[in-house]
């Protein structure tokens, strides 16, 4: 972080808890983006100075989250239409005088329901709530097709105040009110109706609580969308399924906001599919208290330098150095190479897993030297390994590979070969997207000095 670093955000009050730093500095590693994202406690009835002190910071961008929604709208140089027509606003982007209003929810959930599979065009459909996240789910299924929308709430005019604005912005009769009890007034339709809870009603601790009880009602639904993402299966969620729906939560519409938030900061960007997998999977930890540990993990091919840039990298900041190989081999009593001929690459793998057990349980602030292959063990292995803190993928090249083990492979079985240049090309193409997979980050050592490939790891564990 210099300088040229653009600074990004979240505001609200609280903001302790938000999951948004973890997200968009994670995109920016994985992406290469000079940026990073920190949490901003705005107190009510600050907004409009903390939007004018940050654009006069020069930061970029900023996620707005509750109570402040609404209130920023007045802030802004201009808003887009969807935020306009849901009536809140949850992602800034700056422009030359100001900063431009979006609202990200709506398109995440419409994302999350795209993803899983689930169309909107032509769906009788049931919404269930009429607050600030019916109003965005209401929107999204009257703007892309939904045939009828039933709303239920508790209070009926509510409800019905939300249909007459939804339909006047449709132009046309899409969502009909209706008293939270008054669902049997439904019609029956053969095919059934895609359902949206929209309502906390069922979220964490309060998890055996579902807004209707009746499982009658529940044969209506053939797909349901619960926002609710903690618990994972909502007990709405449960007697969807019990009645032969499919269902889903709303953990996906919360990393889609936060992913559409990001690609309109960097609209030169497509975030791939395998690290909005890996966000995914660290929200999960974060929510079930799965915390990443605060050690460095070195992985790469062999002849990659995991031993050597890894020991540097401890000394350099006064950091234990573990090598999971040595481990493996005090714990064995014999070499890593014994242990393949004569008990198998499994019972390697296995003590392996342990050694990883172990560590997650005992080791904090370390550097870690893992074998070669670890990153492609899935399962247990995998897991332990994405607990155990910034994994780091030293990228190296066949080149450098062969010219730092020279010729003699005879410790090396995986590269017996007559070609062992061929070989090492041949393994390093197909493991390099695996070890990418498995990084927080990647840092190309070729004709690096250790000097260099420290500092540059140091730099990105310390966004």
């Amino acid at each position: 972080m210099d300088g040229r670093t653009k600074v990004y955000g979240v505001m609200g009050d609280p903001i302790e808890h938000s999951m948004s730093p973890l997200m968009h500095n994670f995109y920016a590693r994985r992406t290469g983006k000079d940026l990073v994202y920190v949490p901003f406690h705005v107190n009510r009835g600050t907004v409009e100075a903390a939007v004018k002190g940050a654009f006069a910071l020069n930061i970029q961008g900023i996620n707005v989250t509750v109570p402040h929604k609404q209130d920023v709208m007045k802030c802004l140089e201009a808003i887009d239409e969807d935020a306009v027509a849901i009536g809140a606003v949850n992602t800034l982007v700056r422009t030359e005088h100001g900063y431009k209003g979006y609202n990200t929810d709506g398109a995440g959930l419409k994302r999350a329901m795209d993803e899983a599979g689930i169309s909107v065009a032509g769906e009788n459909c049931i919404l269930l709530g009429a607050g600030g996240a019916a109003k965005a789910a209401a929107y999204i299924l009257a703007k892309y097709g939904a045939e009828v929308v039933y709303i239920l709430n508790r209070s009926v005019e509510k409800a019905a105040a939300l249909a007459d604005y939804i339909n006047g912005l449709a132009g046309r009769a899409v969502l009909i009110p209706l008293k939270l009890n008054e669902y049997d007034q439904i019609p029956q339709e053969e095919k059934g109706y895609l359902a949206v809870q929209s309502t906390s009603v069922g979220m964490h601790p309060h998890e055996e609580d579902v807004i209707i009880e009746d499982t009658a009602f529940y044969k209506r639904i053939h797909t349901a969308v619960d926002i609710v993402y903690t618990p994972s299966c909502t007990k709405f969620m449960k007697m969807v399924q019990a009645a032969g729906g499919k269902a889903i939560n709303g953990l996906d519409m919360l990393l889609y906001q936060g992913l559409i938030a990001y690609e309109l900061w960097n609209p030169d960007v497509k975030v791939d599919k395998d690290t909005i997998d890996t966000v995914r999977d660290m929200i999960l930890a974060y929510l079930h208290g799965d915390v990443r540990k605060d050690n460095v993990i070195f992985t790469g091919f062999m002849g990659a330098g995991k031993t050597s840039a890894g020991q540097f990298y401890a000394k350099r900041y006064h950091m234990p150095f573990i090598d999971t190989d040595q481990e493996i081999e005090k714990e064995a009593g014999m070499a890593v190479s014994q242990i393949f001929a004569e008990k198998g690459e499994e019972t390697f793998r296995k003590l392996e897993t342990q050694c990883l057990e172990k560590l997650l349980k005992t080791t904090e602030g370390a550097v870690i030297s893992v074998g070669g292959g670890l990153p492609f063990k899935r399962g247990k292995t995998e897991l332990f390994l994405k607990k155990l803190g910034l994994v780091v993928y030293l990228d190296v090249s066949p080149e450098t590979v062969y010219r730092r083990i020279g010729a003699d492979v005879s410790s090396r079985p995986m590269l017996h070969s007559d070609d062992v240049p061929g070989r090492i090309r041949s393994l390093l193409e197909q493991r390099r997207p695996l070890y990418l997979k498995a990084a927080h980050i990647a840092v190309d050592v070729n004709d690096r000095s250790l000097e260099e490939i420290a500092a540059e790891i140091y730099r990105e564990a310390h966004k």
